[in-house]
Parts: structure tokens; C-alpha cells; sequence
């Protein structure tokens, strides 16, 4: 059996959960202090991958990224390689979607802290740094723990977007979504069925962790 599929998802899952945890913190730390008609504007506009259609999704990366377009162009003619149909290709379309989920769990967190604790660090000479990182981020910790499980499960199982962007290319560019529809399209139902289960079992761990965790934390305070 093959196992890259399943090595493929997971890189390109863990990679973009990296990147939407900082960005999607950053920029819900950002919105959050911004006043209400423009933080509803940006809102809508960061949010809205959420509600598109992945295949949508995957059409206007595909937009900005083939090999045809400016930035597409630009980067294979410096750089020599392409932004689409490879692997790290999925991970362009699983940030954008997974984007979202952080942002949003992630700001409805910032928002219910009490400015109050953070205001108390300053007082006691402490940089904005401290503040956020010591203070404001532990206060919100099950917020942005709960953004990050989505933003995995996500990642894990995307598939419109992936496909439009990264194709399927056994041993290249193949994750667990993409190799269960190319199984059913053969009509090979045994082999998709094993891929469903292995995706149920690791989500279901994971998940398991998360919670576990979070028990923790609580038994802890």
C-alpha cells in the first residue's frame, strides 16, 4: 500500500496549520481594536473563503498562481518552479481555506479577554510582547487551541480547492481526499474505504488530544 498519500496530507495539513496560527492570530489581534464599520468590512472579506465553494476557491488561486498569470509567471521565470501542480501548491489552497476558522475562533477570543489584565502587565513596566505572549495568549488559550484543531481538520480534509491547484499525481502531489475520489472513480470501493478509515481514525485522535488537553488545562487552574 501506499503510503504517501497519507504523509502528503499531513504536510500540507501541519504546514498551513503553522501559517494560518500566525497569521489568522495576527490578524484577529489587528481587526479586534479596529472600529466597528471597518472591522466589519474586513470581516466579510477575510471570512468569505469560508462560504465560497472550494472549487471557487481553487479557480481564483489558480487565477493568481498558473503558470499563464503574472505572479505564476514571474516566479517560474526567477525562480524555476511552478506554483501550481505540486505538492506545496496544496498548501496555498488549504491556508486560504483553513484561514478562516483561525481567524474567527481566534478574534471571538481576543474579544471576550479582559483588557483590564493586560493593562495591569503594562502598569508593571512590562513591553506589549510580554503582555500578549504571557498574559493576553494563555487568557484565550482554548480559543485559539479550538482554531487550531479546525484549522487542521481542515487542512486534512480538503479537497475542491486542493484538486483545482495541486491535481493528482501519485507519489507527487496525491493526499488522502484527492487518492478516496480518483479510488471511486475506478470503482475500487475497498481501497477509498480504507483511506475514509484511516482519515476518520486520525481525525478522531487528534480530536481525542485536543480534548484531553483542554481537561487538562482546566483541572490545572
Amino acid at each position: 500500500m501506499d503510503w504517501y498519500p497519507l504523509m502528503n496530507s499531513l504536510r500540507v495539513a501541519a504546514v498551513s496549520t503553522v501559517v494560518v496560527f500566525f497569521l489568522g492570530i495576527r490578524a484577529a489581534q489587528w481587526i479586534a481594536k479596529l472600529p466597528p464599520l471597518l472591522k466589519g468590512t474586513l470581516d466579510v472579506a477575510l471570512t468569505l473563503p469560508l462560504v465560497l465553494p472550494p472549487t471557487v476557491v481553487g479557480w481564483l488561486l489558480l487565477l493568481l498562481l498558473g503558470p499563464r498569470r503574472p505572479l505564476g509567471s514571474w516566479v517560474q521565470s526567477v525562480f524555476g518552479t511552478r506554483l501550481v501542480m505540486t505538492w506545496w501548491s496544496a498548501v496555498f489552497a488549504t491556508v486560504v481555506v483553513a484561514f478562516p476558522l483561525m481567524y474567527r475562533t481566534a478574534r471571538g477570543a481576543f474579544e471576550s479577554f479582559d483588557k483590564n489584565l493586560a493593562d495591569a502587565g503594562r502598569t508593571l513596566g512590562r513591553s506589549e510582547a510580554w503582555v500578549f505572549w504571557r498574559v493576553q495568549m494563555p487568557c484565550c488559550g482554548q480559543g485559539i487551541l479550538a482554531g487550531t484543531v479546525l484549522a487542521f481538520a481542515r487542512g486534512l480534509g480538503e479537497y475542491g480547492a486542493t484538486s483545482m491547484v495541486a491535481g493528482y499525481t501519485p507519489g507527487r502531489t496525491a493526499t488522502i481526499s484527492t487518492t478516496v475520489y480518483q479510488l471511486w472513480r475506478t470503482n475500487d470501493d475497498a481501497g477509498a474505504l480504507r483511506w475514509v478509515l484511516i482519515n476518520i481514525a486520525i481525525s478522531a485522535v487528534f480530536l481525542l488530544a485536543i480534548n484531553l488537553l483542554e481537561t487538562r488545562q482546566r483541572a490545572g487552574r
